[in-house]
């Protein structure tokens, strides 16, 4: 299990002035992506998972994270792009975040983890209207790090529970997503 630099107890991300902010980068497909570093809790290795059937492709299975049954979504697939290659360097993201009133954990499968920047708000730049190969809705930004371009991603918007829910075909509550996994695992 990877420990992240610079957070503190409960997530939150610590910043080194009031111009920066935290951003965990990843690697999936070739190309580099981050995500803020208050939505991570923890990085673990890839060890398999528990596959669900007839689920859709973006959704690999679940794993158990210390007795809590965890949804693993694959970002590869989640963007159209086919299933993530395993290898060593694969890795879950254990994301939360906040929907009605709950915070649940979500894994999300990348080919590797990169660094954790500690950047000022100026590099990000607003996401393109177009030219990108991920849905323009599914992008925050652009972190513009001296000729060297990272895709921020709107985390919320990339694993909102209500659009899975959608996808997989659970239409009373969004929350039902988490607990068809839970009796399934």
């Amino acid at each position: 299990m990877a420990q992240l630099p610079a957070v503190a107890a409960g997530g939150k991300s610590l910043q080194t002035d009031a111009g920066a902010c935290q951003y965990l980068t990843f690697t999936l497909g070739g190309e580099a992506f981050a995500i803020p570093i208050e939505h991570v809790r923890e990085i673990i290795e890839f060890n398999g998972l528990t596959t669900i059937p007839m689920m859709p492709p973006f959704l690999r299975g679940v794993i158990n994270l210390r007795g809590a049954v965890v949804p693993v979504v694959d970002l590869q697939a989640r963007f159209g792009r086919g299933e993530t290659e395993i290898n060593k360097r694969t890795c879950v993201i254990i994301v939360e975040l906040t929907h009605d009133d709950e915070t649940p954990s979500i894994g999300i499968m990348v080919d590797a983890v990169n660094e954790v920047l500690s950047v000022e708000r100026n590099r990000l730049e607003a996401k393109p209207a177009f030219g990108t190969k991920i849905r323009a809705d599914f992008i925050d930004g652009i972190l513009n790090l001296d000729g060297r371009f990272i895709i921020t991603l709107d985390i919320q918007q990339v694993l909102s529970i209500d659009e899975m829910a959608s996808l997989i075909g659970v239409t009373d509550r969004p929350d039902a997503l988490l607990a068809q996994e839970n009796g399934a695992a």
